[in-house]
């Protein structure tokens, strides 16, 4: 899947600060925890409470929230579409591993179980 580069410069430049919030009230809104949410962020990007926190209060991009990230190598078991693309068809990585976040957000809202959240982890 094909994004312009315009698309994804916008995706790079976004802050993680702007976007925790609202993924938080979506979760919520679901009856999911604060704490389920943390658990699946750091499932995929192994940032504990003490460094996400760290990096809301940095207000730093996407592109820096993952290039300190380290990915779980079960990323590429996130499959879907989310924002109108299959996130397994995304070719510029950032994006994609955005997407596999909101992709992991969209679930927890849903109700899913964690356990299928965590693709058995």
């Amino acid at each position: 899947m094909k994004n312009s580069n315009t698309h994804n410069q916008r995706i790079a430049k976004m802050t993680f600060a702007s976007v925790y919030p609202l993924y938080l009230e979506k979760i919520e809104k679901k009856g999911r925890t604060k704490e389920e949410l943390h658990q699946v962020i750091e499932w995929l990007t192994d940032f504990d409470n003490k460094k996400l926190q760290e990096l809301i209060k940095e207000n730093v991009t996407f592109e820096l929230f993952f290039q300190h990230a380290s990915l779980n190598p079960n990323a590429h078991l996130i499959t879907g579409v989310i924002c109108g693309s299959r996130v397994e068809e995304i070719e510029e990585p950032l994006t994609q591993q955005v997407r596999y976040l909101d992709k992991l957000v969209d679930e927890l809202a849903k109700g899913r179980k964690m356990e299928k959240i965590l693709r058995g982890s």
